[in-house]
């Protein structure tokens, strides 16, 4: 009896885990998708562009708050400390995304696979929005203003904004993980059924396997790189250290959540350090935020598709614009568990022009790659805190 419940928990955790809900809603669909009418095709594109789009309304007001509130939270205790912390997050997120930029540029060059998509039917949605959104309505503008007011506050405790910014970062963060995430299944599913009607399934698995690899690859090296660079260039520490974290690197792979590995992390970056008391106040800080696996893939991917789409790479200025906005989102999605896609996914439309069709290619892309991510940017911290130790310690002498 006990074996039995022991089963029947394993296996409702197993199915409580978002990457494996959408395999699930994905999976029954394409089983059945030859038997669904076209209208009904439709319908779940238009409630999934319906989603986007108010998403992208939110997505200025959002990340106003979760700046906001994640900068002022410091106050002015060890202020120098807390904004070193900041612009090393914000720093090391910037890196990667560049790091993707000449890689995803080497990458399809030499392998000569990416073909522009060609759309072999019309499909669109059954409604759309009547309205227009304005230029201005932007993502850079609220990270912009959400840092300015963070500051602000974080100096001077006025009271009344002080429970502003955390009214507004309590109803966003609610309003992103109660409801919108809880829509991440029938999201994805309206840009499959995209994918199932204009014969974009078939592209993505003939040209995106090799690159798949390739990004793992990519992956790798990078982890191995942040590693020698925090032991200056020994390898044979880098080994050891990588030994250390692989125990933390491999719960994350399964659980497919950094938060829920922290105490791994902690026990396993301390064995790293020299100040082992450094990790329990890095990691909790960096685990939602320095999102290095996140940047390294999503960014490789926007590259990758942006190329397909509109037959050319993305420019340095594209680049720049969404590389600064794409970094500062990340403290954005700090707090939103299983919906950081949804912040993100309105900077590939606003910086890189994204179309329905690329946003169905990434959304799949995550799914897929998510356990690897995941590993990836558990693995990222406890070496990115290594680095930080020496630039703190350097700073401080």
């Amino acid at each position: 009896m006990h074996a039995t419940d022991g089963t029947f928990f394993h296996i409702q955790k197993i199915l409580s885990q978002r990457s494996v809900q959408i395999l699930i809603v994905i999976g029954l669909y394409l089983i059945f998708a030859s038997h669904i009418p076209v209208g009904i095709h439709q319908l779940f594109y238009t409630m999934s562009m319906a989603i986007k789009e108010i998403l992208v309304w939110m997505m200025p007001v959002t990340v106003f708050f979760f700046i906001a509130h994640t900068v002022s939270f410091f106050k002015q205790k060890a202020p120098l400390f807390i904004l070193s912390l900041l612009a090393f997050e914000a720093l090391s997120n910037f890196t990667s995304v560049w790091y993707s930029y000449f890689a995803a540029h080497i990458a399809t060059q030499s392998l000569d696979m990416i073909q522009p998509y060609n759309m072999q039917s019309s499909f669109e949605p059954l409604w759309k929005f009547p309205y227009t959104r304005p230029t201005w309505w932007a993502a850079d503008k609220g990270c912009m203003l959400g840092l300015l007011i963070g500051c602000l506050v974080a100096f001077y405790r006025q009271t009344t904004l002080v429970h502003f910014l955390a009214a507004g970062k309590k109803t966003m963060e609610f309003i992103l993980t109660r409801f919108f995430a809880r829509l991440i299944p029938i999201f994805v599913l309206g840009f499959v059924a995209n994918m199932y009607e204009t014969r974009l399934l078939q592209q993505i698995f003939v040209q995106y396997g090799v690159l798949v690899l390739v990004l793992v690859g990519l992956l790798v090296l990078y982890l191995f790189f942040l590693f020698l660079l925090g032991t200056g260039f020994r390898v044979g520490l880098s080994l050891t250290h990588i030994r250390n974290l692989l125990p933390a690197g491999g719960i994350a792979l399964t659980s497919g959540c950094s938060l829920s590995t922290m105490p791994w992390t902690i026990a396993s970056t301390e064995k790293n350090l020299r100040n082992p008391n450094l990790a329990q106040v890095l990691i909790p800080a960096t685990t939602n935020i320095q999102q290095i696996g996140d940047c390294i893939a999503n960014s490789f991917l926007c590259f990758v598709l942006y190329k397909q789409f509109f037959g050319i790479a993305p420019g340095f200025t594209t680049w720049i614009s969404f590389s600064l906005a794409f970094a500062l989102a990340r403290f954005a999605t700090a707090a939103v568990l299983g919906g950081a896609i949804f912040i993100m996914l309105p900077i590939y439309e606003m910086y890189l022009n994204f179309t329905p069709e690329m946003i169905a290619i990434i959304l799949a892309c995550n799914v897929m790659l998510d356990p690897i991510i995941t590993s990836t940017n558990v693995m990222a911290n406890g070496a990115l805190c290594r680095i930080f130790e020496w630039v703190w310690g350097r700073g401080k002498v």
